[in-house]
Order: C-alpha cells, then structure tokens, then sequence
C-alpha cells in the first residue's frame, strides 16, 4: 500500500543507467520503486561518470560529475543544495569515485546541506588505511547508514565506530514475479529438456567461472543433458584495460574440457525484464565468486528471492542468506566440492524444490516495493537527525601590485543613483533623473557588478544592500508566465512595457547566472536559480544575436558552479549553434560580423563564441569568436594605437563609412571583457594589452585625451562626443567603468595568484589545500 510523505523531492547520488554496472542498475532500481510507490515526490538523478561526455541518461538525470574532476563534487553539491531537495540518497562502492579510496566523494558531502542516507556496497574488514578514513568520514557526514547483511551492521560497530543506531538493514530489492516451474521460459533459449544452471553479472576474473568450468566434465557425466549460461557483459574496466581476453580464456578452457556444447555464454548486458527470464529458466543459480570480504551481491539476491536453488562460495553476502539450509556452500576455487554440490542437488528434486520455494518465500520481503518504503523511513528519519556539516572556507587573496596603476573602487555615485526600488537610469551630471524611471537592463548589469565586487573582496553591509536592492528589481520585473523581463519601470513603479525587449531579457540571464556562479550569499544563489531555469526557455525562443550573446554569458556563469546541469549544456549548444549560423548567414572575408550593421555592445559576440567554445572544447567555435574579436580589436584600434569604439551616432553598415562618435562607454567594457577571456583561452599577452587599452580609454586614452571617469563623484561620462564629453554621468556609464575595474583587478588577481600559488599536497579528504588555490576569472579551481 502506499503511504504518504512529506518528502516532496529526493535525490539519487551513483552510477546511473544506461552505464553498465550493478551499482548503475541498483540505484536506477531503487529510484522507480521510490517513484512508484510515492509519486508525490519527485526522485531526481545526479550520476558520476568514468567517460568523457557521459552516457545517454533518461531524463530523471538532472546534473552530472566527472569521477576524476574534484571540482565537479563541489559543484554537484551546489546543484543539490540549490534544487530544495529534501534528501539525498548516494550509493557508496569504493571504485566509483575519484581520489585516493575514492575520498572525492568527501568534498560532495562536506558541502552538500541536505540530510543523507548513504548506502555501503562494500563493507571491508581489513581496509586500508585510507579506505578506513574514508568511510568513516562518510559515515560521520552521512545522517544514515544503510547496509544489506548483518555482517555488514557488526564491521561498521566494531571496525569503523560506527554507531548502532545510526545504522539501518535493508535487504537488496528484487523484483517481484511468478513462482513458476523453469520449464516454462526454457524454449525461448532452446534449453527445453535440460538441466539448466545459471551465472549472471559483469565477467571479471574475481567471478571464479573458471571453476566451474572445471567441475562441468563431471558433472555431464551425471546429467548429459546440462547447460551452464554465463550471462554478461564484460567489465567495462576490464574491457579498457584488457580487452576481450579474459572471456576468451574462458572459451577455448571450455573447449579444452569437451565441455564446449555445454556452455552458452551470453556476452550482453540485458535488462531487467528479460534477466527475469533467464532466471526463470534455470534449475540452479551458481555464484563461485572468490572474495569472500563481499558483503553484497545482487546478482545472489535476485536469483534468492526468486526462488532458485543456489550453489555459492561462503562469501559473506551467501553465508548469510543461504544459512539453515537455503542454498548450498561449497569451498572457495574448489571444482570437485562444485561439481558434487550440483550433481547432489540435481539428484534429490524434492530437495532442490524444498529449497526453492523457502527462499522464494523470504524473498517477498526483498521485493523493490518494500524495499522502497523502507528506504524512504529511512530518509525521513535521517531528516530528524541532519547533521551540520562543516563548510570549506572560501579564501581570499591579495592583490599583487602592478605595474599600472588601477584607480580605486569608487561606489558613492552608484550609491546615489540607487534607491530602495532600484538604479535609476539617468543623471543630469550627477544629479539623478526621476522621471526617467529606472529599466532591468541597467539593474542587470548592477547586479553583475556588485556580484564581481563581493567576489574582489569588497563584502561590505553597504554592497549587500545594494546586492538585494538589484536583485528585488529583477524578482518584480520577472513575468512569471512567460519567463521574460519587462524592462521599463517610471518612477511611480508602474511598467512601462510588459513583454520587456530581447535583450534585457538575455542580460538579465546573464545577472542570474553570475549570481549564482560567483556570489557566495547562499540566499542570492537560492533565489537565482528558479529565475534563471524559467528564464532560459523564454531566450531561446528569442531573435536577438545579442540576447543570445549575454544569456550565454549567463550560462557559463551558472555553469562554473554547476557544470553537471545537462539542461543548460543543451541550451548553451542551442545559443551558440544559433550565433554561429547567423554570422555565415551573414559574414564575408571582408566582413566578419553577424549582421550588416556593426552596432553596440558589439565584443559580446565574439566573447559569447570563446566562451561556449573555450569550455566545450570546440575549437572551431573558439577559433571564429577569436578571429571575430581580433579583427573587431583591430578596426577599433587603428590607426590611432588607443582604443576608439564604433560611434552610436549611426554605427557601422556594410560598405559604408563608420560613425566615430558617439563613443559608448558600454562599448569598452565589453571590449575588455571579451579580451580578458581571450587571454584566457589563449594565454596570448596581445589579448591583456588590448584589455588595457580599452579600459584606458576610460582614464584619458581616447581621442580627445580627456578621462571619462570622474574620481570626485565615482562616475563615467556617458560618451565621448567629437569635440567633449557628455558630462551626464548615468547608470550605464558609471555601471560600465566599475565593471571593467572590477573585471580588470581579477584578471590581474588571477595572475598573481596563478605565478605565487602553492603546490601543496592533496589530503585524504580529497580537498586541495587553499594554499594551492587560483582565481581563474574570479572563481576558484585547482590550478
């Protein structure tokens, strides 16, 4: 019967299907009886994987992480505290994951604020030294520990400390089918009228099937009508590593016998449904496995529970389910104790049916419905009991000084012009126009700002005020139905228009995404992450170049937390897929751009292509936004030397003559955004010089050699006209001198930090030390 719970999301931490391994099937197993069973509750997905690029996941995978990449568990653990799960349920098997005894996993749980219910496949009784820190680090970070046999229960109390208490039995879930005669499903694999026997699971060496290879001559001297299927892909670590070879072995052994008629090997991975008719067609179920140290099989399990009689090495997981007479043990690497085993067993049918009928009738309790509901008392149990968690501390660095000298953050003017609804617009010289409102465009990008800010170390009560100020505009602009901004707000906080412009809609991405990529306010994080899924549908409908620019800005802000999100790569390849196609709509050799007009904000662009490029590693994407931006660098640099943006006063149109003014301060600080990201992808020192010289602009290098930014107010001038400054000193303006400071002191910061890092040692944690921390673009990843 089904109860109800309070539980409204859970999520599933392992290996994951269609990867092929038992702990793959286990979790995909345990995830839809949990479905099932509660359907008000929505059971996600967050697998690790082995491969490059990953597996073709069903859609209940949500996020994904790399086995090798440490900074791929921190950011899992930032999705999972991000998506309000309630619980999470991770499977524990000590080569899944990456590190030494696979303590990566550590760094995921140190982080992660939710309850979790850690279930151990592996349970050893002489573990390493490191295998012993590790799991009962997982242990003490975990609110629950599951395990599937008594034995399992006493290595935790006695070996690791683990307390009683905190341990919860829970038998490995079988299917629940017919008690049938094998008779019935022996035709469709052309066994009819044999004795059948059965081995099922990955093939590696650890399996022993060569023993029982070896104990097949006699007993088809018994029973000539015998058939031993070995049913199984290889492992696909052993595959890597060795090839088909081991199960070549195999064959020509079985050749070498004569037994070679009496072996079907099935080399595939099959799935559930059609495993159950394997199952169902044996007599007998062999595990001649040689690690006795195993404390789970599911393989044992499901033949167990569905009524087979079973012949097993003594391994833990065995000598427990099939004591007091419910299977059959026999010594481990021994054939002859094997061959007489079977041949007894094959002798005595009321025996052989006796036993088949017990272990059919313990295992009703094993079936994934019942399994499921005890794993979600368990959940909520382990609600009740969270523990808190300590988090890594974020470091924070120094600024190197360099050779050119960077004026100071001067916030007084954004100070001035922001008021508790949010950033006005315009200034008449410094003095704020109310009448002309305020828009999203321009709390957008104050957003982003303050965000670079607090990530420069400037985490003052004053810059969060301002940080929850913009970030309210955005929450009110948001129109929940569509996922769009509208964009105009009077000062009487009334709209002004209500679908909002394309691009205030791809900029207000790009503030949500920085949000949550940079900003270490948990609360902002939290907030932002809703807005930007909702947000991402609506731009993708969008036919604005420079929407899909800024919104892929967004993306890779998002993703520098949470690369695993599957649904944002996809539409990071949908946008960048789109910019591609229109600039060879619309380029020539002679005119590289993406539309017949050279306008404004015009390095987003190419900066979009090197980004999404740079990070997916398609070099042809990153080598067209290269190409674009060096050649935009160009035509606004010469033959001056100094940084002269396109003008606004009519732009740039194909084979027409380019406005020189007016200047837009917007225009240099995308140029030197676009430049500090080229450096990275390149490491070229041509890209930080020509990030220095648009940002010099700013201070006086222009064509009028007068400096836009006023150090007595903390504003920009709005534009450089032909023959003096706009003295205004607006939103924009202002908004884009601070952003290229900031922009350029992290680059400068990423520098230093990246020459006088650290090359500390890796602790068993799996965290590296913050000494051997670098800024790259702000954030923080292993150098």
């Amino acid at each position: 019967m089904i109860r109800n719970t309070d539980l409204r999301k859970i999520a599933f931490v392992a290996n994951y299907v269609p990867r092929t391994c038992g702990i793959s099937t286990f979790t995909a197993n345990l995830r839809n009886a949990v479905a099932s069973q509660f359907p008000e509750t929505e059971c996600i997905v967050v697998p690790v994987n082995d491969i490059d690029g990953g597996y073709d996941y069903p859609p209940e995978v949500r996020f994904e992480f790399a086995e090798q990449d440490l900074d791929s568990y921190h950011r899992a653990a930032d999705f999972l505290n991000f998506s309000n799960v309630d619980v999470v349920c991770l499977q524990h098997e000590y080569g899944i994951y990456g590190g030494p005894a696979g303590s990566h996993i550590l760094a995921l749980l140190r982080d992660v604020r939710v309850p979790v219910v850690t279930t151990l496949h592996t349970v050893l009784r002489e573990p390493t030294s490191d295998q012993r820190r590790v799991l009962k680090r997982i242990a003490e970070l975990s609110a629950r520990i599951v395990v599937m046999a008594e034995r399992g229960k006493t290595l935790l109390r006695e070996v690791y400390d683990v307390p009683e208490q905190k341990i919860d039995l829970i038998a490995h879930g079988i299917p629940d089918i017919p008690f049938v005669d094998p008779s019935f499903y022996k035709d469709q694999f052309g066994v009819e009228g044999k004795f059948v026997a059965l081995t099922f699971g990955l093939l590696s060496p650890s399996k022993g099937i060569e023993y029982v290879l070896q104990a097949l001559p006699a007993i088809v001297r018994e029973f000539p009508d015998f058939v031993y299927i070995v049913l199984g892909a290889t492992h696909p670590h052993l595959i890597r590593e060795q090839g088909e070879a081991y199960r070549l072995g195999l064959e020509r052994m079985a050749q070498d016998l004569g037994v070679k008629k009496h072996v079907i090997f099935y080399n595939r991975f099959v799935e559930s449904h059609e495993l159950m008719e394997f199952i169902g067609a044996s007599d007998l179920y062999i595990t001649p496995y040689l690690n006795p140290a195993q404390i789970t099989s599911g393989t044992l399990a499901y033949a167990f529970g569905c009524g087979k009689a079973v012949v097993s090495t003594p391994y833990w997981h065995a000598e427990e389910l099939l004591a007091d007479g419910r299977g059959v043990l026999v010594p481990f690497a021994n054939a002859g104790a094997l061959a007489e085993a079977v041949i007894e067993l094959l002798r005595d049918e009321p025996r052989r049916h006796v036993m088949r009928k017990r272990a059919y009738l313990l295992g009703r309790e094993m079936i994934w419905t019942n399994v499921a509901h005890q794993y979600v008392d368990a959940f909520q149990q382990a609600r009740r009991s969270l523990l808190d968690r300590p988090r890594r501390p974020l470091q924070v660095r120094t600024l190197d000084q360099r050779s050119r000298e960077l004026p100071r953050v001067q916030l007084d003017h954004l100070l001035l012009m922001t008021d508790l609804t949010g950033l006005l617009q315009h200034a008449c010289y410094t003095i704020p126009r109310f009448q002309e409102g305020y828009c999203t465009d321009d709390n957008a990008r104050a957003l982003v700002l303050t965000v670079l800010l607090e990530e420069l170390g400037h985490d003052t009560p004053e810059l969060r005020r301002l940080i929850h100020t913009y970030a309210a505009f955005l929450d009110y602009a948001l129109v929940m139905e569509t996922g769009r901004f509208r964009n105009f707000l009077g000062f009487d906080r009334r709209w002004l228009d209500i679908p909002g412009s394309d691009d205030s809609l791809g900029r207000a991405i790009w503030a949500l995404g920085t949000c949550i990529g940079r900003s270490e306010l948990r609360s902002l994080q939290h907030w932002a992450v809703p807005h930007f899924e909702r947000s991402m549908a609506a731009v993708l409908e969008t036919t604005s170049p420079r929407a899909w620019a800024t919104a892929l800005l967004g993306v890779h802000e998002y993703l520098r937390r949470l690369t695993g999100d599957r649904q944002i790569h996809q539409a990071r390849d949908v946008l960048t897929a789109k910019l591609v196609d229109q600039f060879e709509r619309v380029a020539t050799d002679d005119w590289p751009w993406f539309e017949e007009v050279v306008a404004y904000e015009n390095a987003r662009l190419p900066h979009a292509l090197i980004l999404s490029g740079r990070w997916t590693s398609n070099m042809k994407v990153l080598e067209l936004g290269l190409r674009i931006l060096r050649w935009l660098a160009e035509v606004q640099t010469a033959p001056r030397g100094h940084f002269r943006p396109i003008g606004c006063n009519g732009f740039w149109r194909r084979g027409e003559p380019r406005a020189e003014f007016d200047q837009q301060p917007i225009e240099a600080q995308a140029m030197v955004s676009a430049c500090i990201e080229a450096y990275r992808a390149t490491d070229d020192e041509f890209w930080v010089e020509h990030a220095h010289l648009a940002f010099e602009w700013f201070l006086g290098r222009n064509d009028l050699g007068l400096p836009l930014y006023d150090p007595a107010s903390g504003g920009c001038c709005d534009g450089l006209h032909e023959d003096r400054l706009n003295q205004n000193q607006g939103a924009e303006s202002t908004l884009a001198f601070l952003t290229a400071l900031a922009e350029i002191r992290l680059l400068d910061h990423s520098l230093v930090a990246f020459r006088t890092a650290s090359q500390g040692e890796q602790s068993i944690d799996g965290l590296v030390p913050s000494s051997q921390l670098t800024s790259v673009g702000g954030g923080l990843s292993k150098p």
